[in-house]
């Protein structure tokens, strides 16, 4: 028998609750700390590296996406951003060769530079990978920021900085980091005559 239509829409119901009562109990100050980061390296010249794994890999692209361009909208003023998580050549090249604890290290070793960001996004906060390229980060003096579930596990404290969500939840976590994306999508394009009419 198929669920009855009241029993789906409390399941939608509890699955919006969990994901507003995070959303309401947040310290935006993080956020803050980041938003602050990106503009400045924008304003740099920087470049902003983001990665994760699964979904988070997915948010990645999709973020670099939205400040490659969406941030300016007049092309070529965009944000110079890599999704770490975009090319599959690379990736499975790194993989086979090194390790896929090192498929994001690596890449950051050879593009990213002192003055740069890398943003990671992760449920556990404990993938390999993401605990190597924070790592990574902290060696080439590149400042870092984890979006983080659950416990916020290692990255939390490896990261210059953790937006940590405390939700055992990968699905609302997964949200949550495309919220933080979006809000700084929005937060740059606010602030973009900052970058192109100094």
């Amino acid at each position: 028998m198929m669920p009855s239509t009241n029993n789906n829409i409390n399941f939608f119901a509890n699955y919006a609750n969990r994901l507003s009562t995070v959303l309401e109990s947040t310290n935006w100050n993080p956020v803050n700390q980041l938003a602050q980061a990106v503009l400045q390296c924008w304003k740099n010249g920087g470049h902003v590296f983001i990665c994760g794994n699964g979904g988070s890999a997915g948010n990645a692209i999709h973020l670099a996406n939205d400040f490659l361009y969406g941030i300016a909208k007049q092309s070529g003023r965009g944000l110079k951003v890599t999704a770490l998580s975009a090319n599959p050549a690379v990736i499975t090249c790194l993989a086979n060769d090194v390790g896929y604890d090192a498929i994001y290290s690596e890449q950051l070793a050879v593009l990213g530079s002192s003055g740069d960001i890398l943003i990671v996004l992760s449920g556990s906060g404990n993938s390999p990978n993401i605990l190597k390229v924070l790592e990574q980060a902290n060696a080439q003096s590149i400042s870092s920021f984890a979006i983080l579930g659950y416990t916020g596990g290692k990255a939390k404290t490896l990261a210059t900085t953790a937006v940590h969500f405390p939700i055992n939840d990968m699905q609302i976590s997964e949200d949550l980091q495309l919220v933080v994306g979006h809000m700084l999508m929005q937060y740059l394009y606010a602030n973009k005559d900052e970058i192109l009419n100094p």
